[in-house]
């Protein structure tokens, strides 16, 4: 059975809902001005005016004097939708509080119209989305990142040389791993193990350029992304990080030892498959070769027609 209610009843309903929920409830005039708020406003810092009588904000205030600047023509074409008539769904937005945090919301809009059919105002809906992006930026980081070193991992790699393909962008890739590493986890153990990658992650960091992407891709194998170099350049910046592995030497745990990496350098070209495949043939030859070394790949031959 439907339930009836007559105004009285549907404003003093309103007044519990708006009042109860986390949800954000305002009206706004035709030029934006907020000529009402529910008090969930408040977690905004944006306290009620007394020249409204207590009901929510001073009508000086507008809708966007609540969005971030970088969304304020995103929000002012929706309320400008509403008024038009559109039924403007859920999208998400970053607000402004009075201490200036900038915290996200997803809003709706509505147009609120007259007897005639003639727009009046706009009726809208504020919700935070702050704990979802959280979550999903929580999630992210651990489906893309390495837990033992922070570097990305190989999903990330693959997602970023793929994207660098696609786009044509001009590079090399480097692979790196890390020479006898399982020898030093079975006289060392793990624990030592796992600092010599974490070592070497840093050493990455430090030595190469801020552009460039790092990324753990296995057990001792190590990727790097370096946009915009040619292979002469990019065999210079790898050449230090193997000579300067080589020079140190590493205590770790109650051992010092020398930890050395062999590496190889290719060019970002043709699809993933091929980058990845001169890559790894050159770092084949460098172990090969006695490994603690740098190999570049090699140019393809030819047949004679």
């Amino acid at each position: 059975m439907g339930m009836n209610f007559t105004f009285q009843e549907s404003s003093v309903l309103y007044g519990m809902l708006a009042e109860s929920s986390t949800d954000i409830i305002f009206k706004t005039d035709p030029d934006g001005a907020i000529v009402h708020a529910s008090p969930g406003m408040e977690r905004l810092g944006h306290k009620a005016s007394d020249a409204a009588g207590g009901e929510g904000l001073a009508p000086q205030r507008l809708l966007l004097d609540l969005v971030a600047p970088e969304a304020r023509q995103q929000v002012a074409k929706a309320h400008a939708r509403a008024l038009a008539g559109d039924d403007v769904d859920w999208f998400e937005f970053p607000a402004l509080a009075e201490d200036s945090r900038k915290r996200w919301f997803e809003l709706r809009l509505r147009a609120l119209l007259r007897a005639d059919g003639a727009p009046y105002g706009v009726l809208g809906v504020m919700r935070s989305v702050d704990e979802l992006r959280s979550l999903s930026e929580r999630l992210f980081t651990a489906t893309y990142t390495d837990a033992l070193t922070g570097l990305t991992n190989r999903a990330a790699f693959v997602s970023m040389l793929r994207h660098m393909l696609d786009a044509g962008m001009d590079g090399c890739l480097a692979l790196f791993s890390i020479d006898f590493f399982r020898t030093i986890n079975m006289q060392y153990g793990q624990s030592a193990g796992d600092e010599v990658l974490t070592v070497f992650g840093d050493l990455l960091r430090e030595l190469l350029r801020t552009d460039d992407l790092i990324s753990r891709i296995g057990s001792e194998r190590f990727a790097v992304i370096l946009p915009r170099v040619t292979p002469v350049e990019a065999e210079g910046i790898c050449r230090r990080v193997v000579t300067t592995l080589a020079d140190l030497k590493q205590t770790v745990g109650e051992g010092t030892f020398a930890v050395t990496a062999s590496a190889s350098v290719a060019r970002i070209a043709t699809s993933l498959d091929s980058t990845m495949g001169r890559a790894e043939m050159a770092l084949f030859v460098a172990r090969a070769k006695g490994r603690n070394r740098l190999e570049m790949e090699k140019p393809v031959r030819l047949a004679a027609g």
